[in-house]
């Protein structure tokens, strides 16, 4: 897996179905979680929830907040049979009493009651605010489609 690179949970496909997130710019509020290397996410991890990396989280200061950082101007939409999720870059100024440990962004609900995982970002780490700018970039396609065939 490279920096940057999204991966999104199996049990994901199984949250869409069962109407478990409201993707769409208004919906539900999805954020971002930064966690150290303690644990590493899979696509296979059973039924994840963002208190599965929670206790991994990175210190809340500088520019970061603790449970994550709410993406915003999130959009779902669909053309062709590809449903995009997007929302704008990440963006940390240097602050020296910022984390210096970021492997992984967790994607998740926070609206929903389980706090649902959607999914992880690899961050290249260990990623250190205290040291310089943090940014976190989507691919200019969207953060995950949704492909039906």
């Amino acid at each position: 897996m490279a920096t940057g690179d999204v991966t999104i949970f199996e049990e994901f496909a199984a949250q869409l179905g069962a109407e478990n997130h409201i993707l769409t710019n208004g919906g539900d509020t999805i954020k971002l979680g930064i966690v150290d290397d303690t644990v590493t996410p899979t696509a296979a991890d059973a039924s994840p929830t963002w208190s599965d990396y929670s206790a991994n989280e990175v210190s809340a200061a500088g520019g970061y907040v603790a449970d994550g950082l709410t993406l915003a101007n999130q959009a779902y939409t669909e053309a062709g049979g590809v449903a995009t999720f997007d929302a704008d870059n990440i963006s940390l100024s240097q602050d020296a009493g910022g984390f210096t440990d970021a492997y992984w962004g967790i994607i998740y609900n926070d609206t929903n009651a389980s706090d649902m995982a959607i999914g992880f970002v690899e961050l290249g780490g260990p990623v250190s605010e205290a040291a310089g700018p943090v940014a976190i970039n989507w691919n200019a396609s969207g953060i995950f489609t949704v492909t039906v065939s």
